[in-house]
C-alpha cells in the first residue's frame, strides 16, 4: 500500500560544457531543486537530454539525490528520470532507485510524479516504506 506526499519544488536547470561539442543535440547538465511539503530538502544530479528537429519532440534522463524529511523520517534517497516528449505529449516516469533509501529511509520505494501548471512546479509522490524498527 503506498502512501502519497505532494507539494511544490523549485528547480534550477544549468547548462555543462558537453564532450560531444556544438553541433551534437545532446546538452548535458546539472539539476538543484529545493522541495516544500510533506516531502521537504534538496534535490542534486544531472541531466543528459536530447532535442530533435520535430518540434516539441525531445528526451531526457537524469539521476538525482534527494536529502530531505519525508513523514517526519529523515534520509536521502535517489530518484531515476526518464522523459520523452512527442510532438507536445510528454511520457515521464521518475522512480525511487531500489534500495537508495538511508538513514530512516531505508527499504524506501516508489513513483514521483512532476506536475508543471502555470509555470509552477509540483509533485505527487506515491510511496511505501517500511515501519520503523
Amino acid at each position: 500500500m503506498s502512501t502519497h506526499a505532494k507539494g511544490t519544488f523549485d528547480v534550477n536547470v544549468t547548462p555543462l560544457a558537453s564532450e560531444a561539442g556544438g553541433s551534437s543535440p545532446v546538452t548535458r547538465m546539472t539539476i538543484t531543486k529545493t522541495l516544500h511539503g510533506d516531502l521537504e530538502g534538496t534535490g542534486v544530479g544531472e541531466m543528459l537530454a536530447a532535442n530533435t528537429s520535430v518540434e516539441g519532440s525531445a528526451a531526457y534522463v537524469a539521476i538525482e539525490r534527494i536529502t530531505g524529511t519525508l513523514a517526519g523520517r529523515s534520509g536521502s534517497f535517489v530518484l531515476q528520470h526518464a522523459g520523452t516528449m512527442t510532438r507536445g505529449a510528454p511520457h515521464l516516469v521518475v522512480t525511487v532507485v531500489p534500495d537508495s533509501g538511508t538513514g530512516d529511509l531505508v527499504g524506501l520505494t516508489g513513483t514521483f510524479d512532476i506536475i508543471i501548471a502555470g509555470g509552477k512546479h509540483s509533485y505527487d509522490f506515491a510511496y511505501s516504506l517500511p515501519s520503523p524498527h
